[in-house]
């Protein structure tokens, strides 16, 4: 048995730009540029469609945004997954990141993955428990569909997660950063009956679609926070 997974990142959000933290509160949507990298992907998706069997979707603002053009593209409706959404900021939802290091200060040599088990602020999740609950997820939804295609529409982190896992990097994985574009798409192909290597990566960021795009900004910050996801 495959299933065949395309991760999708959401078109660049308000949060991006500002940059702000944006957790269920803050997360006010997409860009006028998130819509046009939308559109693109949508396009994209029209002339050359993911065979896909199911769609799912992060219930923060810019991902269920973005869904709505793959949703048109691909002609599914979205199943809203909770556990998809990116890392629960806490308290910080809403801070700049200024603002997040004043308030909660680290160490100098301290990051997310450094300390993976100190949460990103009060109420919120750390590296090591978003990284359980999104794998946790990915595989719920992977296990729902043998023998099929998924697109899901999420986040960097979970993208990044979605590595983590996959390659047994486990939690002290973020020494290494992902310049994840806005609307890439990363396939992974996951056959459960191969014991050693269940988990193929078959594609990385692919945004070609927005190849007259300019690109400056819409990567994704090698620490974990919810402000470029």
């Amino acid at each position: 048995m495959t299933t065949d997974l395309y991760l999708i990142r959401h078109g660049e959000s308000v949060a991006n730009v500002e940059p702000i933290v944006a957790g269920s509160h803050a997360d006010v949507g997409l860009t006028e540029r998130g819509h046009r990298q939308a559109a693109l992907l949508g396009q994209r998706l029209t002339e050359h469609p993911i065979p896909a069997d199911a769609l799912y979707v992060s219930t923060l603002p810019r991902a269920r945004q973005t869904a709505a053009y793959v949703s048109r593209a691909l002609g599914l409706e979205p199943v809203v997954e909770d556990a998809l959404r990116e890392l629960d900021p806490g308290e910080a939802d809403g801070l700049t990141l200024d603002e997040w290091a004043r308030r909660w200060p680290r160490p100098r040599d301290d990051s997310l993955s450094g300390n993976p088990f100190m949460d990103f602020a009060p109420g919120g999740e750390s590296w090591a428990s978003f990284l359980a609950r999104s794998g946790a997820a990915l595989q719920a939804v992977v296990d729902r569909h043998p023998d099929q295609t998924v697109a899901v529409v999420t986040h960097g982190g979970v993208i990044e997660s979605s590595v983590a896992l996959g390659f047994g990097l486990g939690a002290t994985f973020h020494r290494v950063g992902f310049a994840l574009l806005n609307t890439g798409v990363t396939h992974w192909r996951y056959r459960p009956d191969d014991d050693r290597q269940p988990w193929v990566l078959v594609s990385l960021n692919d945004a070609h679609h927005l190849a007259d795009e300019v690109a400056d900004g819409a990567s994704h910050q090698a620490v974990p926070t919810p402000v470029e996801e």
